[in-house]
């Protein structure tokens, strides 16, 4: 009984979204087709991913800074790209928070914090993202754009795996796992990924990975999350063990989808 509502309520949700944010044919196409990691899905997970992005749609509020126009292009993209890290998961785990916020670029917010002495500070950084726990995920929507480039880098991916990381308190690399995940598995591969990363980024030398990754626990899972999605390859060879952890978490194996056809 409690399996059936909850479809029940899901279909009813899925279609009062459908009809207040429609996303015809040709923007999911052209969506779609903008982005290689999209476009690999199979049919039936196209279908899964459009029904997400209009639940996001129904569900989050948009908005933009410093007069920069909203379209439904731009929200579509934004969603579409979202809701790829939560496709086998479900759209309750974006559910806690309500708004995007869109600016025209890389912009500075003004935060002021208290350190371990006691001593007040003000950041003051530039960022293409940034995501609030419990609060809106904020983007750079010239550095969203930028994000088609199949390059690893993708500032929406990295924010949202940001909130996926945070439903279990602080980022910390440490998202909530699913039954069957061990904790201790996670933690100790996680940490030895992590760790060596640090070393090579302190070296100096090449990294294919974002050399922003070694800054601080949650950014080594959310840089590694861009790359998950966006070059599967460079995360699955450079970290095997750790890739495997994420294809467990993610409940999707973007090596295997990008592997053609024989």
């Amino acid at each position: 009984m409690l399996a059936f509502l909850k479809r029940w309520r899901r279909t009813r949700a899925l279609a009062r979204a459908k009809e207040r944010v429609p996303i015809d044919e040709a923007l999911w196409f052209d969506t779609i087709t903008r982005f290689a990691f999209l476009e690999e899905l199979n049919r039936e997970e196209r279908a899964r991913l459009r029904e997400l992005a209009h639940l996001f749609l129904d569900q989050k509020q948009f908005a933009t800074a410093h007069d920069l126009p909203l379209t439904q292009a731009m929200r579509v993209n934004v969603a579409c790209q979202a809701c790829m890290l939560i496709l086998n998961l479900g759209i309750e785990y974006y559910d806690g928070w309500s708004g995007v916020i869109l600016y025209p670029a890389r912009f500075r917010p003004r935060h002021t914090f208290v350190d371990a002495m006691g001593i007040t500070h003000q950041a003051d950084q530039v960022l293409s993202g940034e995501a609030w726990p419990g609060g809106p995920v904020i983007l750079s929507w010239e550095d969203v754009q930028q994000g088609s480039g199949g390059d690893g880098a993708n500032v929406v991916i990295h924010e949202f795996a940001h909130k996926l990381d945070m439903l279990n308190g602080a980022a910390n690399g440490h998202p909530p796992l699913h039954p069957g995940m061990k904790r201790e598995v996670w933690a100790e591969v996680f940490g030895k990924a992590y760790d060596h990363f640090c070393r090579w980024a302190d070296s100096g030398r090449y990294t294919p990975i974002d050399p922003y990754a070694a800054e601080a626990p949650a950014e080594f899972f959310a840089v590694l999350s861009e790359a998950f999605f966006e070059r599967p390859d460079i995360v699955q060879n450079t970290y095997p063990d750790l890739y495997s952890q994420m294809v467990l978490f993610y409940r999707q194996d973007p090596a295997a989808r990008a592997m053609p056809t024989p």
